[in-house]
């Protein structure tokens, strides 16, 4: 999609708050315990590569990510620490990863199997990092008990010359839930699956962001550290203590670029969904859904010096429109995220307005925005 670097229009990610997010998790780790960042979906819309090396340089020492093509993206900018595939990949590509040093995910007998039978007739002959993935309760991908871990690691065992048990890890289903009975359930569970293996592997991981926020548990030494990093509270408003300020890496910000008074009793967006019962001043800003500013937004209120102007008439392809207080000059700032005067506007504002979490707003801003670091 191409960038619109000539519109004034853009995701601005404050790389210093990112850093600041990921140092204090750190921090809280024990002596030794990894930290291996989350970059998936570019990292959640603020840009893999740049969130890659600030969290580099804030202590994490190595990346996470969702397929195989985001692990490329990392080692083609240079990125040299672990990386590892959260997903499942195809078993044709085992020697393409294995070949960048990056880990796969396993959740199946018959995908390792494929693997080495793959392995070795390659030209390569080096080995391929094996993560082990446990379904405790999350129901997605995994191993779902302790007799098909155990196989599986005897194949691994039998291959050991081109794969390497590198890791073994699960996902908790609730562990941003002020209610912990499901992830008392889990963990059960995961303590089952360890209570076969006779020697663990270099890691072993089951905290996501809210995991290592509210639950010093487990026995593992990394944390996959996901949208605590970005600033937001993975459980949204279910949870409000945390042990030390996220502070959010983004804000949206557009412009006015065209201006009018609209008589009472005149229509405005697709559908006529909104009339003016006065004389109004509107203004048209120039995103839209294409952008990730999604139709339902229809009604929420961005911000113009300060002012909620909500945004009236259907959201378009291309463009908005918000009622304002009075006339506004071509070029005036619009938030849409973030902070302007002593108003603010948070992912999670949005995010209760749509019915959704932080994570989809986020991850839905568009490509076409352009990325501005600072």
């Amino acid at each position: 999609m191409t960038v619109g670097n000539l519109r004034d229009a853009q995701v601005t990610v404050d790389l210093a708050a990112i850093y600041s997010n990921i140092h204090h998790a750190k921090q809280r780790l024990d002596d030794g315990d990894d930290l291996f960042q989350v970059v998936k979906a570019d990292g959640y819309g603020h840009g893999a590569v740049q969130v890659a090396e600030i969290a580099e340089k804030a202590g994490a020492t190595g990346f996470c990510v969702a397929i195989l093509d985001e692990a490329l993206q990392l080692r083609q900018a240079g990125i040299k620490l672990p990386v590892l595939v959260l997903g499942i990949t195809d078993p044709e590509c085992a020697q393409l990863a294995a070949s960048e040093n990056i880990s796969l995910t396993v959740g199946s007998i018959d995908w390792l199997n494929q693997a080495a039978k793959l392995l070795d007739t390659s030209a390569f002959k080096g080995r391929l990092n094996i993560h082990l993935a446990l379904d405790t309760g999350m129901g997605r991908i995994g191993f779902q008990t302790p007799d098909e871990l155990k196989a599986a690691v005897g194949v691994l065992n039998a291959h050991s010359d081109r794969m390497c048990f590198e890791g073994i890890f699960t996902h908790f289903a609730t562990a941003d839930s002020p209610d912990d009975t499901y992830f008392k359930f889990q963990y059960q569970n995961f303590q089952d699956f360890m209570a076969v293996l006779d020697k663990r592997p270099k890691y072993v991981h089951v905290a996501n962001s809210a995991t290592s926020l509210w639950h010093k548990v487990c026995g593992g030494n990394m944390i996959r550290f996901g949208i605590a990093a970005y600033g937001l509270n993975p459980s949204g408003r279910d949870i409000t203590q945390l042990p030390y300020q996220l502070k959010p890496g983004l804000s949206v910000t557009s412009e006015i670029d065209f201006s009018k008074l609209v008589k009472k009793g005149r229509s405005i967006g697709y559908g006529a969904t909104y009339t003016t019962d006065s004389d109004q001043w509107i203004g048209t800003v120039p995103v839209g859904y294409a952008d990730g500013i999604p139709r339902a937004m229809q009604g929420f209120s961005v911000l113009v010096d300060g002012h909620k102007c909500p945004i009236v008439g259907r959201v378009c392809m291309d463009q908005f429109m918000i009622r304002l207080p009075h006339d506004y000059p071509y070029g005036t700032t619009v938030t849409i995220i973030g902070q302007s005067g002593d108003a603010q506007i948070t992912a999670d504002d949005v995010a209760d307005y749509l019915h959704t979490i932080s994570y989809e707003v986020i991850c839905g801003l568009s490509p076409r925005l352009r990325r501005k670091y600072v």
